[in-house]
């Protein structure tokens, strides 16, 4: 290891671009990443000077980070996977590596996040963490003060109670949701455990980022006191 300030691998790794922290871990464990030609384990730490491979292919360095939100329409699943027709990666059409935080599913649509910055996306997706996320939700018919109420106070999927949310109406048939956790599916699975099926599912705002008029299929780039708002607090923004 170089002399100078050291950083884990799997940190160095993410910050180069070509995946998340966790997903490293899972490289480094499976035998794939070397440091100084010798193979790493979990514990390296690395500096200037350090060469680091992955599969034989040599490391880049730090990459600027980035992040951009989309408003991802019905229909674009949220991978990288290029084999997946319709994927979100082809949609937006960066020149920069970059990866969805989070998920939306193929059926609903609004703001997501993309960044080539793996350490933050753990921070976001933590439940833990109570960050908010809001929606709009259309059911196929006129929902009852008592279904609304019930799914601000808690439902039961998948074996477990949601969080509290916070629930108010919109129309006879609309409302906003502002969740704190992102189980599988949870809007939806909420609506259909009380008798609702949501036919449109769309997300406004995930933080301090709100989706604004942006238009279907574009994205644009965060301003820097958005990233500002969305980084750790212990962590600066580049």
């Amino acid at each position: 290891m170089s002399s100078g300030a050291a950083v884990r691998l799997n940190k160095f790794i993410s910050e180069t671009g070509v995946c998340s922290r966790r997903e490293a871990d899972k490289w480094i464990e499976a035998g794939r990443v070397t440091c100084n030609g010798a193979p790493a384990a979990l514990g390296t730490k690395v500096g200037e000077g350090d060469e680091v491979r992955i599969d034989g292919e040599l490391l880049g360095r730090k990459k600027k980070q980035i992040y951009i939100a989309l408003n991802k329409p019905v229909g674009v699943t949220c991978t990288t996977e290029e084999h997946v027709e319709d994927n979100i990666v082809d949609l937006v059409g960066h020149p920069e590596r970059i990866f969805p935080i989070g998920r939306l599913d193929k059926d609903s649509e609004g703001l997501i996040l993309l960044t080539n910055n793996g350490d933050i996306v753990n921070d976001i997706l933590r439940s833990e963490n109570n960050h908010e996320k809001e929606y709009i939700v259309t059911v196929e018919r006129p929902i009852t003060d008592l279904a609304l109420a019930m799914m601000g106070t808690g439902v039961k999927i998948m074996g477990e109670i949601t969080k509290p949310a916070k629930v108010s109406r919109l129309d006879d048939s609309t409302f906003r949701v502002i969740l704190t956790q992102g189980l599988n599916r949870q809007i939806r699975r909420m609506c259909s455990a009380l008798g609702y099926r949501a036919q449109r599912l769309r997300r406004v705002r995930i933080i301090n980022i709100e989706l604004g008029d942006l238009a279907p299929g574009k994205w644009r780039d965060l301003t820097e006191a958005e990233v500002a708002g969305l980084l750790p607090r212990n962590a600066t923004a580049p």
